[in-house]
């Protein structure tokens, strides 16, 4: 009995937990999971991962890692789910070498299979004849159904042939013989099929580097000339199909880059393809190409990230989430390129309602403004100014010497929801 109550006074017994012994045990917990949370995430992106003590341009081996795995990345990019056949492979899954030696656009036997069936398009008929080709008119088909005839090489064109059908396919983008939306289906169709026989035979040279540049900038025109088309549910199917293979291409590019890149230097177009990657994370509500850019960025070697492309792209992207409209117009109209716009040229509207929101709300007296004053800050025509404002629910008024101006404080101001009509964007001198 003594030795039994001597243990009861040395070991109390069992008590409820004080809520801060909770607290603790709970923060543990949490910190352990996050722990484990954390260490499957450097797994998953451990290619963004490396020693904080070493560089990027000297670790040798980082940097033979990442090429490895950015050529392995590729391949599995293109081997997309529609990109899989009935089998269940993928061209990840097919042999490593497979060298094509199809000698003409398209192979012979889905030539005469096409024809059998008048599957060609309006571009590939012979004199108009929808059941007749021939082999200078005839392009490959893009096919989402891989089956064991199409593993041979046969049916598999080499560079050199994908090379000049390419120069092809993309030479239709300047006939005027067509609705765009007809020679976007064609060149859509017949460049994605390129980009699938690029990646059975695993080429990843810089020839293919030149193949996606011109191919990206197909997908990339094409985004604005399908926006500022027809808005029907035909161009808007079109238009979103364009974006996920621009996203698709794109990234495949820049990994091509990293594949090919003998020292620190970047390739000539290289800069203004990765501002292209940010300008799509533009809008958080947009189509993501990828991993968050926050990821992104921390792949960039120096020379793209201090190119002036890309201090272009990340000054743009600062603007447009901190709402400033006139940072955000006057950069577009001091520095943004071809391809550059034609990303941001939807924004541009936006940002112009944005501050014609501002105009409309701000100050504390009525003081009319002028729409050339306007016209100036938005930067489009002053005789489009009018046309603007009304999309945008807002009156105009004229004085008796014809001036027109913007009467501020109205309550009528609504963000139209469909898409802007097209409107010009003027420089300042």
């Amino acid at each position: 009995m003594e030795r039994t109550e001597r243990q009861r006074r040395n070991h109390p017994p069992y008590r409820s937990a004080a809520p801060s012994d909770l607290a603790g045990s709970s923060s543990s917990t949490s910190r352990r999971s996050y722990s484990n949370r954390s260490r499957n995430a450097d797994h998953k992106h451990s290619k963004y991962n490396t020693n904080s003590n070493l560089s990027f341009e000297d670790d040798a081996d980082w940097r033979s890692r990442r090429s490895s795995d950015s050529k392995i990345y590729l391949q599995k990019l293109e081997a997309k789910e529609d990109d899989v056949g009935h089998d269940g492979r993928s061209h990840f899954d097919l042999p490593p070498v497979l060298i094509g030696t199809c000698p003409s656009m398209c192979p012979e036997a889905e030539r005469a299979q096409r024809e059998r069936l008048r599957d060609l398009a309006i571009f590939e008929r012979l004199h108009g004849n929808p059941r007749k080709t021939s082999p200078d008119l005839a392009v490959k088909k893009f096919c989402r159904t891989m089956s064991a005839k199409s593993d041979q090489a046969l049916d598999v064109r080499p560079l050199p042939v994908l090379e000049k059908t390419l120069k092809y396919v993309l030479s239709f983008l300047d006939t005027k013989e067509q609705p765009f939306e007809v020679i976007h289906d064609f060149v859509f169709d017949r460049t994605r099929s390129i980009r699938q026989d690029l990646s059975v035979q695993n080429i990843v040279n810089e020839k293919a580097i030149y193949m996606y540049e011109e191919m990206v900038r197909f997908h990339v025109t094409s985004h604005q000339k399908l926006l500022n088309g027809d808005s029907n549910s035909n161009a808007s199917s079109m238009h979103h199909l364009n974006m996920q293979q621009l996203s698709k291409a794109l990234i495949t590019l820049l990994n091509l880059y990293e594949i090919n890149r003998s020292n620190g230097a970047i390739f000539e177009n290289e800069a203004e393809f990765h501002s292209l990657y940010v300008l799509l994370h533009l809008d958080s509500n947009s189509q993501a190409t990828g991993e968050p850019l926050t990821l992104w960025f921390r792949t960039l070697r120096s020379p793209a990230i201090k190119s002036k492309e890309m201090r272009f792209a990340r000054t743009i992207l600062r603007y447009f989430r901190m709402c400033n409209y006139k940072g955000f117009l006057c950069t577009i109209g001091a520095e943004a390129s071809n391809l550059q716009y034609c990303i941001l040229e939807p924004y541009v509207n936006e940002i112009r309602a944005l501050a014609l929101s501002y105009i409309n709300n701000g100050g504390y007296k009525l003081h009319p403004y002028p729409l050339v004053d306007l016209s100036m800050l938005l930067m489009m025509e002053e005789s489009e100014v009018e046309s603007f404002c009304k999309a945008c629910g807002l009156a105009t008024s004229g004085d008796e010497l014809g001036n027109m101006s913007l009467p501020t404080k109205q309550t009528t101001f609504s963000c139209p929801k469909g898409a802007f009509q097209r409107y010009s964007f003027v420089k300042l001198k």
